[in-house]
């Protein structure tokens, strides 16, 4: 057998565009041949996915599951709705977060080698992009675990359950009624979702951002020319109300439009029958940051179309 040198997988990697595993293997099977290993690559569909890596992909979906104490969130991107709505992106998305879950891994980097369905997740993902012949991306995942407590889910307008476009975990730490704080966590989820706060607390926002932001209120006080003091105290009043609308804790509730967040917390507690902490909370929505390219798909049909 011929032996497979690193040369050689440089040349078919730049060839194939395929990864350094794909080609040290497309080697090995075909004797160091390497318009066969082309071939083989391409008959895996490898070759043609690995040319679709630089495609923009915000489309896709948002998943998350639970149990108990601990929950993951998953963002999987692909370029167009179509494929979001494919059974096989779907059971696969389903299947890694099962895997996530079970083996309690949030870590992107880690998921890629979970196993799912009998191979790496990351493998498993290439053949799927060789198959449906969209680029896909396994984005940003996270794990959520409390020592007491739970962790609870919510998907805003689902395509399937625990997957839609919008998701969010909240962890909640308390040692009461286990039912009724994961009926608090879904409705704190819900809330999450729609109002989309930046941060837990106060203290946990960007201290650049706050800068920024009182910066521009102490500007704008200052020209309405009235005294230091004022100005101080209508610079304090427009940053409570900036935190109102960024500040998780300080948020009011929107499902009864009246209390904060941190007394609805308060409140639930009694009835829970033992004090609770809003421990932590993740809010991933489909594409966000992702510089979409709108024209990708259209591009792709034009250049089909054309030969």
């Amino acid at each position: 057998m011929t032996e497979v040198t690193a040369s050689m997988v440089k040349e078919l990697r730049e060839k194939s565009g395929a990864g350094m595993l794909d080609c040290k293997k497309a080697l090995a099977e075909n004797n160091g041949d390497i318009d066969a290993a082309m071939d083989f690559l391409r008959k895996k569909g490898l070759a043609s996915a690995a040319k679709k890596s630089s495609r923009a992909a915000a489309e896709g979906l948002v998943s998350v599951a639970a149990n108990g104490n601990t929950g993951v969130i998953i963002e999987l991107n692909a370029e167009t709705d179509f494929v979001a709505r494919n059974d096989q992106f779907q059971t696969f998305l389903s299947q890694l977060t099962d895997a996530a879950l079970s083996t309690k891994t949030g870590d992107v980097e880690a998921l890629k080698k979970l196993q799912v369905a009998g191979k790496a997740a990351e493998e498993g993902l290439t053949e799927l992009i060789a198959n449906i012949g969209e680029n896909m991306t396994l984005r940003r995942s996270q794990l959520l675990s409390v020592s007491n407590g739970v962790v609870a889910t919510y998907v805003h307008n689902a395509l399937q359950p625990n997957r839609g476009k919008i998701g969010v975990l909240v962890a909640l730490e308390s040692t009461g009624d286990a039912d009724k704080l994961g009926a608090l966590g879904r409705q704190l989820a819900m809330h999450i979702a729609a109002a989309r706060p930046e941060a837990l607390t106060v203290e946990e926002l960007n201290p650049e951002t706050v800068a920024r932001e009182r910066a521009v209120h102490a500007d704008k006080a200052t020209q309405s020319g009235k005294p230091a003091d004022i100005v101080e105290k209508m610079v304090e009043g427009s940053m409570r109300k900036y935190y109102e609308q960024v500040v998780l804790m300080n948020q009011t509730y929107i499902i009864d439009g009246e209390n904060k967040i941190s007394a609805v917390i308060e409140k639930a507690a009694k009835d829970i029958g033992a004090p609770v902490k809003l421990a932590q909370y993740v809010r991933f929505e489909l594409g966000e940051g992702v510089e979409k390219a709108a024209d990708d798909f259209a591009s792709e049909v034009a250049k089909m179309a054309n030969g």
